[in-house]
This record gives C-alpha cells, sequence and structure tokens, in this order.
C-alpha cells in the first residue's frame, strides 16, 4: 500500500510503498476513506515529542472494516468505522473506572508496518492513518451510519471528540457557566461548541487572530477577546461579571497560553488542559493562590472519551443539525498532497485539513 512515510523530523513526508501484515488476534484491518491532520500529528513530524523513524503518522481517520483477526465478532466485512488512538485493554483499574483514553496497557506494541526490504516502520500514536490501510487493536475503532459522510466522521475520531469531550467529560460543566476557550482551532471550536451544548451563558473565544474569532461566533462563542490584547484579563471580567470564568479552556499547545488562563479562571473555577504542549515544556504557577483560590487544574486526553458512549450521540447531534461538522473541513487533499496539506495546517488559519483516499469514492470495498 501506500503510505506518507516521516524518515527525517521537520522534513517533508515521503509517499511510498509500505508493507502492511495481516490483522492478528484483536485486530482489525480498515481501509481508509478519509484522515483529517490534527497538530498533533505535525508535533511529531516536527520531532517535538521525538519517537523512532522512520515512521507514519496520523490518527484521525475512518473507513471500511477489509479484514478481522481472530477473536473480531463484533464488526464484519464492508462495515464502516471510526479509527482513533484510544486502544484500550478494557480490563485495567482506568478502563474500569470508564476512562480509556488514559489505559494503563495501551503503551507501545509491535507494529504491522515495514519497508519492502523488512524494515520496522512505527505505527505513529498506535495508528499510522496516513496511509492506504490500518492495522489497529479493535478497541481503536467506533461503528459509523451509512449515512455520514467519511471526511465528515474522520473528524469524530480526535478534534471533535477532544473539544466537546473536554466540556462534557473532563468539566462536567452546568447549564448556566461561563468559559473562555484559549484557542479557536479544530479543538477549539469543538470546545466552544461543547460549551453551547452544555449551556453555558457566555462562551468567550481568545485567539490571537481577529478573523478567528468571528468564525468562532459561527460555532457559538459569544464573544471575542484577542489574546495578545494586554487588557484581556480586565475584558474576561467584564464579560464574567468581575470573577473570571467558571471554565478557561486551553485548546493549543503553548505554554504561554496555560499561563495566561491562570488569570482569566474565576474562584472555585477549573482550567482544562486539552493543548498538548512539547516534552520539555513547563509553566510557572503559583500554588498558593491556586490553593487560595480552590481552582483546579484538570487533564484531558481526548476529551475522556468512551467511544460506544460518546461517538452515537455526537452523531445525533449532528443529523438535529446541533453539532457542525462539514464546516471543520479547511481543504480537501490526496495522498500524494499530503505535504501541502500539513504546511498549510503549520500556518495555523484552518480548521482541518482531510486527506481523501480511493475508498472515498469507492465506497465500501
Amino acid at each position: 500500500m501506500k503510505a506518507a512515510l516521516c524518515t527525517e523530523f521537520n522534513a517533508p513526508l515521503t509517499v511510498t510503498e509500505v508493507m502492511l501484515a495481516p490483522p492478528r488476534k484483536g485486530e482489525v484491518e480498515v481501509t481508509l476513506a478519509a484522515c483529517a491532520i490534527c497538530h498533533s500529528d505535525l508535533h511529531f513530524i516536527e520531532g517535538a515529542w521525538g519517537g523512532n523513524l522512520p515512521a507514519v503518522y496520523g490518527h484521525e481517520a475512518a473507513g471500511y472494516v477489509t479484514g478481522l483477526g481472530d477473536g473480531v465478532g463484533h464488526y464484519h466485512l464492508g462495515q464502516p468505522v471510526l479509527v482513533t488512538l484510544i486502544r484500550a485493554c478494557g480490563t485495567c483499574a482506568c478502563c474500569a473506572d470508564g476512562r480509556p483514553a488514559i489505559c494503563e496497557h495501551a503503551g507501545a506494541s509491535h507494529t504491522p508496518l515495514a519497508l519492502p526490504d523488512g524494515t520496522p516502520v512505527s505505527q505513529g500514536m498506535k495508528t499510522g492513518a496516513f496511509a492506504e490501510k490500518v492495522v489497529v487493536d479493535a478497541s481503536q475503532l467506533a461503528p459509523l451510519p451509512d449515512d455520514i459522510p467519511m471526511d465528515v466522521a474522520a473528524l469524530l475520531a480526535c478534534g471533535v471528540i477532544t473539544g466537546v469531550g473536554a466540556v462534557f467529560n473532563t468539566a462536567q460543566m452546568q447549564a448556566g457557566a461561563t468559559a473562555v476557550v484559549i484557542g479557536t482551532g479544530g479543538v477549539g471550536l469543538n470546545a466552544i461548541q461543547g460549551a453551547r451544548l452544555a449551556g453555558a451563558r457566555r462562551i468567550i473565544a481568545l485567539d490571537i487572530a481577529p478573523e478567528k474569532l468571528d468564525a468562532a461566533r459561527d460555532f457559538g462563542a459569544t464573544d471575542g477577546v484577542l489574546a495578545a490584547d494586554p487588557e484581556v484579563r480586565a475584558q474576561v471580567a467584564a464579560l464574567t461579571d468581575g470573577r473570571g470564568a467558571d471554565y478557561v479552556f486551553v485548546t493549543v499547545g503553548a505554554v504561554v497560553a496555560y499561563e495566561q488562563a491562570l488569570g482569566l479562571c474565576a474562584p472555585g473555577g477549573a482550567i482544562i488542559m486539552a493543548g498538548m504542549t512539547g516534552n520539555d515544556d513547563y509553566m510557572r504557577l503559583n500554588p498558593m493562590m491556586v490553593a487560595y483560590q480552590e481552582q483546579r487544574l484538570l487533564g484531558s486526553k481526548m476529551g475522556g472519551t468512551v467511544l460506544r458512549r460518546d461517538i452515537p450521540r455526537l452523531i445525533d447531534y449532528y443529523r438535529q443539525g446541533r453539532l457542525k461538522l462539514d464546516e471543520l473541513i479547511s481543504n480537501r487533499y490526496r495522498l500524494d498532497q499530503i505535504n501541502e496539506a500539513i504546511a498549510d495546517t503549520a500556518k495555523g488559519g484552518t480548521r482541518r485539513n482531510v486527506i481523501l483516499f480511493d475508498a472515498f469514492e469507492r465506497g465500501a470495498p
């Protein structure tokens, strides 16, 4: 099959032939129709999170089941499915507590990928979806209805569940709350949508780009404030009865955003940490003030998503016109255009760029 191979950090990917092993026990082969580009992919490609090369990245995908390993009885050939990086054993303490995104046994395992000469290829984020096919653990899939377009469905695999899930699952936001969302990219817009669905009375979007604040209003933001404005703290206070926000969602992987969030949070409020920084990035905080105001710092990986619980709910919201998905797609590319798509994503002005494969046009095999 063809895949976009990373052979050197911070360098263009190479679309080339890669070998894919058949599914083993508990695994499923999926022929992909679409894969969106997430900023996490960019972090890996740039080398910010380390890892072994060569590698195939990509983790926000959808396609059709084309192979079943032993013991997989709840999927069938030709079935449309979502493909995510959430791999869960189902038995550890975190899985038993309903938190499969932080499964304790979902670390690195064997890779099904290799070069034609037998050289192993790392399966980025346990998915490797910048490729025509993937072989993943069955726990990484969620069934899809036949009427959801595959490019739209792919967005549910990461950006949407991370943003909406940060509101529903991590923050467990109550109706009538106030929220600040720092960053209005793919995850930020979905945190805004989640806050709207949860009944927030005030949703304040922060970004460095004025045009992105205008777009945030289309997704449910009630107000927009430039993140670089020296009076940003005063503006947020004025919009929240002088208190600050009950919830501050940081959806960008920037230390400055996290440090800014501390000054925007109300007493008793929470900062939801959804944006992933580099491995060596650290933030400064005053622990006395956090303790004195009983503020909370809540980590949020993949929005605390439970696939079979949350994906059907989000699909219902989409069908009802309450969750915008089509509007999240900025551009569509073919696999041989992936470097163009990545460069466009890196500029920071896109919502989601999506790679389309042959199966997108062909449909179920």
